[in-house]
């Protein structure tokens, strides 16, 4: 089966290039074995271009992401940037990324897989068999919202400033990705606000709920603030099945929820736009661990998300549900015979590094496809 599908890979700063070139083996593994060519073009993005094109992204690359069928990023950012000012930070090629492609619903799975059980710090019964779905809104909110700045106040005291503001339209659409999403796994939809002290939570409520009756009565709908949220997560995160929330709350879940599973180096994310009326849809796939610049260089990195992104990237992005699944079982099957990099480590586990890692993947893989 051969995919002409144009892939755009970004690789970052710090340990994203590292990880990426895990995933390059396995697109060539794709190539050898499965028949599987994909049309793939790589480029600059936070700093690296910044050092290269004084720009977090440029507009080229802005243009090959537009064209692209589907996004594969690594990471951005590090300290050697960081006295640029806010104008000029890495991080700003992701968020104009996000703004300028319409992604916006953010997919973070948090999945235990049973061979790290034991690398969660929570108790195995907590956290065993977990399997469950942030749905983070991803281009509004107060990370977008106007009026926003540092201004003199007449007293000579500064006062920095941010507004958390949301669309009916902004709400619904997210939302509706969960309930579609729901509907394939438990049918469970749990919507996370601050509707007891913020309007616009009490909105994001309201409009959620309005939704669900119009669109998704099958779906079961729940409500909770997002401080409870967060203690269920560490309490009994298995009660959850699809969660949905706004871009600053869904940022701080999907970090917490991500060390339910042992370490950041282990979960992937998409974020999707909405279907065009070509058919086409708009999405980027990347690891939720970020540069790491304190490991950057060492080959100690683990490129399990990165490579998890990608069949991420396989099975919603170009429909190759049974590649995504066998880059998923070889990595269950990697982990299952105790090679570890340094942040998944464990009593009777043998370490190795990011080369070793995609070596052992792709030895898996070619196992599985025999």
């Amino acid at each position: 089966m051969a995919a002409n599908k144009r892939l755009l890979i970004l690789p970052g700063d710090g340990i994203g290039p590292e990880v990426m070139r895990e995933v390059r083996r396995i697109i060539d593994w794709m190539d050898r074995r499965r028949m599987v060519t994909f049309d793939v073009s790589d480029d600059l993005v936070g700093g690296a271009a910044i050092d290269a094109r004084k720009t977090p992204i440029a507009d080229s690359t802005m243009q090959a992401a537009k064209d692209a069928d589907a996004i594969l990023f690594g990471s951005v950012g590090g300290p050697k940037w960081d006295t640029l000012g806010f104008d000029l930070r890495p991080e700003l090629a992701i968020l104009r990324l996000r703004k300028e492609l319409d992604i916006f619903a953010n997919l973070r799975p948090a999945i235990v897989f049973d061979p790290l059980v034991n690398a969660s710090t929570l108790k195995a019964d907590v956290i065993k068999g977990l399997d469950l779905m942030i749905v983070r809104e991803s281009t509004g909110g107060i990370y977008f919202g106007e009026p926003r700045g540092v201004e003199t106040l007449p007293d000579g005291q500064k006062r920095g400033f941010d507004t958390e503001t949301y669309t009916t339209n902004e709400i619904e659409r997210v939302a509706r990705v969960a309930f579609e999403l729901a509907r394939k796994r438990q049918n469970r939809l749990c919507s996370v606000e601050k509707a007891n002290v913020m309007q616009s939570g009490l909105f994001w409520r309201q409009t959620v709920t309005a939704l669900r009756e119009r669109e998704f009565p099958d779906v079961e709908l729940s409500h909770m603030y997002a401080d409870n949220c967060a203690m269920q997560l560490v309490r009994a995160p298995k009660q959850f099945d699809v969660i949905v929330t706004s871009n600053i709350f869904g940022d701080l879940l999907s970090d917490l929820a991500s060390m339910l599973t042992g370490s950041l180096g282990m979960l992937p994310s998409a974020t999707m736009g909405a279907v065009q009326a070509s058919g086409k849809r708009h999405a980027l796939y990347e690891p939720i661990h970020g540069s790491a610049p304190d490991i950057a260089g060492k080959g100690i990195a683990n490129p399990l998300a990165q490579i998890l992104s990608f069949a991420m990237l396989l099975r919603f992005s170009f429909s190759m549900d049974e590649d995504a699944a066998l880059i998923e079982k070889a990595c269950v099957n990697v982990l299952g015979t105790g090679l570890r990099t340094a942040d998944i480590m464990g009593p009777g586990t043998a370490r190795i590094s990011t080369n070793v890692m995609g070596e052992a993947i792709v030895r898996e893989l070619d196992k599985l496809a025999a």
